[in-house]
């Protein structure tokens, strides 16, 4: 199966996403992770549950990406740490990173200069082609994870809002595309 409804958990985060980077760049063993983001509470979330779940889905993003890209997510100013935080993001979830080389690399080819209402309708639609295993996901998943996924592009810049849903021209920062292309990575940049 090829896409999977988890991106649902969260945003980019940023915030969040930079402490587990930092504690990820400590090779914390699983108590100590588990001290850190529990008991600690070091992400500041109101129960133990979410900083569990939370904590777990933005260490899925960051863990496959290394160290190198730890430390741009930790120490990189907000622009490259969001950047370093979406390739993460890509990574995990194929259904945020099809999307973004499928529907918005469209978008941008078509010279549109927002994306459609129906666009993320199309998307999910064409997914059932590319994956027959995908999950018939009620109407209301559908909604959350087009919610995510807009949001995510909003804060990374390719959005100017969720409302609007205006295209922007994004740079990607060249030490990340640097490591995105020896990884054998594509950076969408337009």
């Amino acid at each position: 199966m090829l896409y999977t409804s988890t991106i649902t958990t969260a945003a980019l985060r940023l915030r969040e996403t930079r402490l587990v980077a930092d504690l990820l760049l400590t090779e914390p063993d699983p108590l100590t992770w588990r001290q850190r983001i529990v008991e600690d509470n070091l992400l500041q979330l109101r129960s133990p549950e979410s900083a569990r779940r939370i904590a777990a889905l933005l260490r899925a993003r960051l863990e496959p990406m290394g160290p190198e890209l730890w430390r741009m997510v930790r120490d990189g100013p907000r622009d490259l740490a969001v950047q370093a935080t979406l390739a993460g993001a890509i990574r995990q979830s194929r259904l945020l990173g099809d999307f973004m080389d499928l529907a918005l690399r469209e978008q941008w080819d078509l010279f549109a200069k927002a994306l459609g209402p129906g666009t993320w309708t199309a998307f999910v639609a064409g997914c059932r082609g590319r994956d027959p295993e995908m999950p018939q996901w009620r109407e209301r998943t559908v909604r959350g994870l087009r919610n995510t996924v807009y949001e995510m592009l909003a804060e990374a810049g390719y959005l100017r809002d969720t409302r609007t849903l205006v295209l922007q021209n994004v740079f990607v920062d060249p030490q990340l595309a640097a490591l995105l292309r020896v990884r054998g990575e594509r950076p969408l940049d337009k």
